[in-house]
């Protein structure tokens, strides 16, 4: 089980650092290790939010999301995400800013921080989204009782996510961004554009891959509603058949397609940070890609375990740790539009509140007298990685 799901992501690292040892010795062999360390570290409840929301999709666009994600993920965000925003901080061409991040390595790092605000604005607000949604939802298992249950009745107001992501954007742009750490001067009014940007791409992205998603459930309860009709008429064979290509297979068509989209935004949320923080180890974007690049590798193989397992399910509180780890990464990006957050807190917190969700996951197990071992049958999950 461990080789099968871990297997790619053990070549690309042996081949990873190899290549990196190959090119820029042990010191680049060194710099792509801890990188790659940096990025599980920083992304590790990542894998907790994919799971949850890829055990819903079909084998097909489970696989899409391992193979095309994968390469979104290490090419997209590790290496032309830097570049392109060189390019539209600079307003100079692609090429230029390729150019510029090979031989002028010092002034790239200098403008890829300086775009910071803009970007931990725009993640910021994506992650801060996902995070109310969350808790302002009522749920069967409640972690923190004393703080979920209300807030869950409070979820009931409509927009309430919406409003208050709004008043914690206007008190950013109103205090941390008028001073801020990198690039130096008044960011109010990027932060705002950008993190107004992050909000409506969340609700897009998200609202429409939520429409197919109840389209898709609707389908399942007329296959369920028509179910008896078409016993007594004889066709129970071919209406279960009917049946297993909509119910139990997970979503599929436009559906999975926004939830992939949505996937890819989270994800690239999630490494803005993995990113920005890469400068302090080095400045040279290959040795970034490779070193981040392996790290996502192992993020994505741990998504799959997680579904494979049935983890989320034998341990319910995970869900819970992830999310209060997201709600906590928005708030350390926001804050680092002034402030300097060193990578081991960010990375500390997140690791921290999965692990005490999953203690008190067993906990509760050992109480209800339940293994909690993913003893259930595995999903299928086919992987590319």
């Amino acid at each position: 089980m461990l080789l099968r799901t871990f297997g790619w992501s053990f070549a690309i690292t042996a081949a990873g650092l190899a290549l990196a040892g190959v090119l820029w010795g042990w010191q680049g062999l060194a710099i792509v290790g801890i990188l790659s360390i940096l990025e599980i570290s920083l992304s590790f409840d990542n894998a907790v939010i994919n799971a949850g929301i890829l055990r819903k999709m079909n084998a097909f666009w489970q696989k899409i999301f391992l193979t095309v994600g994968i390469l979104i993920a290490v090419f997209g965000m590790r290496l032309v995400f830097p570049v392109v925003i060189v390019a539209i901080t600079a307003k100079m061409g692609p090429l230029e800013a390729v150019n510029l991040a090979i031989n002028d390595k010092p002034q790239y790092e200098h403008l890829v921080t300086g775009a910071h605000p803009a970007i931990a604005a725009f993640g910021g607000m994506f992650l801060l989204m996902i995070f109310l949604d969350f808790i302002f939802e009522e749920r069967e298992h409640k972690w923190l009782g004393w703080l979920e249950r209300p807030l869950a009745k409070m979820g009931k107001l409509d927009m309430l996510s919406v409003i208050i992501a709004l008043i914690v954007l206007l008190v950013t742009a109103m205090t941390v961004a008028t001073d801020v750490a990198h690039g130096g001067g008044d960011k109010s009014a990027t932060v705002l554009l950008s993190g107004v940007a992050g909000l409506i791409t969340y609700l897009v992205v998200g609202g429409i891959s939520g429409y197919f998603e109840d389209k898709l459930e609707e389908a399942e309860d007329d296959e369920d509603d028509d179910a008896p009709a078409a016993k007594t008429a004889g066709d129970a064979g071919s209406n279960g058949a009917s049946k297993s290509s909509v119910s139990g297979v997970g979503l599929a068509g436009k559906a999975a397609f926004f939830m992939f989209l949505y996937l890819e935004v989270i994800d690239a949320s999630f490494s803005f940070d993995g990113v920005i923080g890469a400068f302090a180890v080095t400045n040279d974007i290959f040795e970034m890609a490779l070193g981040l690049g392996i790290g996502a590798m192992y993020i994505r193989s741990l998504t799959v375990f997680l579904v494979r397992k049935g983890t989320l399910d034998d341990y319910v509180y995970l869900e819970h740790g992830a999310h209060y780890a997201i709600g906590a990464l928005a708030v350390i990006l926001l804050a680092s539009i002034k402030y300097e957050i060193p990578e081991v807190v960010t990375g500390l917190v997140g690791v921290g509140l999965i692990l005490l969700s999953f203690w008190s996951s067993v906990r509760k197990n050992r109480l209800e007298g339940k293994p909690g071992e993913g003893s259930r049958a595995e999903p299928e999950v086919t992987s590319g990685v």
